[in-house]
């Protein structure tokens, strides 16, 4: 059975910024084998792009909806996004 990828974008709302959910989410998508990128935005959310095998990606969006030990994340935007990733970044 051939393994199913899959690439989301994700928007995370709350108190996100400030409380290491950058690092701590490259942490835990290179402990699932998830690829991709995630940033901090302007108007205080995060935003990231998460891809690799579907049962980690979805682990990884499960994750984004609590984030490190101080995060408050109240939501979480999800949709099909288009990239394919090889490593995960923290950007600028």
């Amino acid at each position: 059975m051939p393994i199913t990828k899959k690439t989301l974008r994700l928007l995370i709302h709350g108190r996100v910024q400030g409380v290491f959910f950058r690092d701590s989410m490259k942490s835990e998508a290179q402990h699932l084998s998830v690829a991709g990128w995630v940033r901090n935005r302007s108007d205080g959310t995060v935003e990231a792009a998460v891809h690799g095998e579907s049962a980690a990606v979805d682990a990884i969006v499960r994750w984004a909806h609590h984030g490190p030990q101080h995060a408050q994340v109240t939501r979480v935007d999800i949709e099909p996004h288009d990239g394919n990733y090889t490593v995960f970044e923290v950007l600028g």
